[in-house]
């Protein structure tokens, strides 16, 4: 029986599906495009007929990982409060912490740790996109706190204040990635999210009184139930 011709879009998710586990496990140095056009099914003139260059593949993870992802239908719709504010560093705090072994992302955040030991080009490209498409609606809703004072003044950029707390979710997940944790005694997960929370939105500037008065994991919940 002939296989089902696959059209453009079908075939460039393939591509991205065949080519995550390897770039996480050997980064782009170390894949080869016939191991690619290997795993994918598909030859290499055609590999390179829809990814001319390593910025397109990296491009097309990234649309699909980020983009597409339902926790990013999440924040565009907050409406930009101190509310939501809490709500996004925690749902992104528990996004990295309990990113499950052996899925997709745990594969994308991989990669990442891979483009750092490599020419850190697929990192910068995921940083970017995080400041153009998440920054704004962090920084509207920290504009939102300090507009009803629940803001410590502070020297500190918003986008510092953006980056800063990115990465401390980021080296959570790299702490967690081996098996076991790298993290001492392993750690509960729920603590460690209350925690990092808690310690990212001091590192914001909002007030104790106002961190006091949400629960990080409840306000999680209560988003990914809408």
């Amino acid at each position: 029986m002939a296989t089902p011709r696959l059209d453009s879009e079908e075939r460039r998710k393939g591509i991205v599906d065949a080519a995550l586990p390897l770039f996480a496990r050997k980064g782009f140095s170390g894949t080869t495009t016939r191991e690619i056009a290997a795993a994918a099914g598909v030859s290499e003139a055609l590999l390179f007929k829809h990814f001319p260059s390593k910025a397109a593949l990296y491009q097309e993870i990234i649309l699909l990982g980020c983009e597409g992802h339902p926790a990013m239908e999440q924040v565009d719709q907050l409406a930009p409060s101190v509310e939501s504010l809490i709500g996004m560093v925690g749902l992104m705090v528990r996004h990295f912490v309990l990113c499950p072994r052996g899925s997709p992302d745990d594969f994308r955040y991989r990669l990442l740790v891979m483009s750092f030991l490599e020419d850190g080009e697929y990192a910068r490209l995921v940083f970017d996109w995080a400041a153009g498409r998440v920054y704004p609606k962090f920084a509207a809703c920290l504009d939102a706190a300090r507009q009803e004072g629940l803001v410590a003044e502070t020297a500190i950029s918003a986008m510092s204040r953006f980056q800063f707390g990115h990465y401390v979710a980021i080296m959570l997940n790299c702490l967690r990635m081996p098996e076991p944790s790298a993290i001492p005694g392993g750690g509960d997960p729920e603590l460690l999210i209350a925690d990092a929370t808690q310690f990212i939105l001091r590192g914001i500037g909002l007030k104790d009184e106002v961190i006091a008065r949400y629960r990080p994991a409840a306000l999680t919940a209560a988003l990914e139930k809408e």
